[in-house]
């Protein structure tokens, strides 16, 4: 049996939790609705006026005028994020953490000593609320895609178990844009067939889901089916450094992509120099409404850690792999890899020099960030085109 654990709308919590006083009041965290920020995270409060992550902070501001915009601090989340981490590896070291709010954990050997799965999740659980004073929804299932499901469907504050002999009677009822990958125009196709659930699903042969989705198709029938073979993997030591969201509502704009673009490439490099590397290739991660996923890369002539170089690169790709029409966006990541150690700053007289200042920026920056929040020094600049 698999656990999956999903902090509750966890960077307003943990702001919740530090200022008592912002409990029950609509607070989103992210960009300024003054300048051209994002959501990164919305309260349950927030969310009943619609505002929703990856939403622009103006959009945001014009749905929920009270709310309360706090800058994002995604070096102190991820302190926290490592307290929670630290109570998982009480009971199992076998941890997959997904981002800073959420992971899978194979328990299957800790029983002995935990007594049964639902029990050490309910331990878990226990434990994060009462050293951290913070709230997870817990799923627990045969497999990792059950599981997840399961964390889900109780929010805020849920614990939902899936009995390995009822999958189906758990599964078919639900909407089929439960599934992984289903979106909006996924999710069209399937209305046109007769299909919103994901037992209407399961019954369409195999051969015609494929014929529809290609091979994404087969692998919506096996989820149909309860089907996930994927094994928990824990952390090992890093072969690339990425950072990708999933959009709670697809991105057609160029500019909000930009935007978030931006801030996942800031924070990839902040933990390349948190971790004293450098990387060699860039990537980027996009997958579209219709769940068709791209990744494209460009290796560098040197490795950096330099958030000005890695941003030239990333918005190039983005740029040249964006069509100017699409259904949408729900997934967009960036990532570098071929990490080393750095060396000196190296190139030509005056490039070199220029590297060097910008290296330098980048370290007062991340000084001023992680005291101050991420969105206290931005580069509006760098967004033009």
């Amino acid at each position: 049996m698999i656990l999956h654990i999903d902090m509750d709308a966890f960077y307003t919590s943990v702001e919740e939790r530090d200022r008592p006083e912002l409990v029950g009041r609509p607070l989103v965290v992210g960009g300024t609705p003054e300048g051209r920020g994002v959501v990164a995270a919305a309260n349950y409060a927030a969310r009943k006026y619609g505002v929703h992550s990856a939403m622009p902070a103006a959009t945001a501001r014009r749905l929920c005028p009270e709310a309360l915009c706090l800058p994002a601090r995604h070096d102190y989340y991820g302190q926290v994020s490592g307290q929670i981490r630290a109570i998982f590896h009480r009971y199992t070291p076998l941890v997959e953490p997904l981002s800073l709010d959420e992971a899978f954990l194979d328990v299957s050997k800790s029983e002995a000593l935990f007594g049964s799965t639902s029990s050490i999740g309910r331990r878990i659980k226990r434990e994060i609320a009462e050293e951290l004073k913070l709230i997870a929804s817990v799923g627990v299932a045969p497999n990792k895609f059950l599981a997840k499901i399961a964390s889900d469907l109780d929010k805020p504050d849920g614990f939902v178990v899936v009995d390995p002999q009822r999958v189906q009677e758990f599964l078919d009822p639900l909407p089929v844009r439960r599934l992984w990958g289903v979106g909006k125009v996924a999710g069209r196709r399937l209305r046109q067939l007769g299909v919103d659930t994901i037992g209407d699903l399961r019954r369409l042969p195999a051969w015609r889901l494929k014929q529809l989705f290609g091979r994404s198709g087969e692998h919506l029938w096996e989820l149909a089916q309860g089907i996930d073979d994927r094994s928990v993997i824990p952390d090992h030591r890093a072969k690339s450094i990425s950072h990708e969201t999933t959009f709670s509502a697809d991105i057609v704009d160029h500019e909000t992509l930009r935007v978030w673009l931006l801030e996942l490439t800031e924070q990839v490099c902040r933990r390349l120099r948190r971790h004293r590397l450098c990387g060699r290739t860039v990537q980027l991660k996009i997958r579209y409404a219709d769940f068709t996923t791209i990744t494209r890369a460009r290796t560098l002539a040197e490795p950096t850690h330099i958030t000005r170089e890695v941003w030239q690169v990333a918005a190039e790709l983005l740029a040249s792999n964006l069509p100017a029409r699409h259904e949408g966006v729900r997934l967009l990541g960036i990532g570098v890899t071929a990490l080393e150690q750095p060396q000196p700053l190296q190139g030509e007289l005056f490039d070199g020099d220029i590297r060097e200042k910008h290296g330098r920026l980048d370290e007062l920056s991340d000084t001023i960030k992680k005291r101050f929040g991420t969105a206290a020094m931005r580069r509006a600049a760098e967004l033009k085109k």
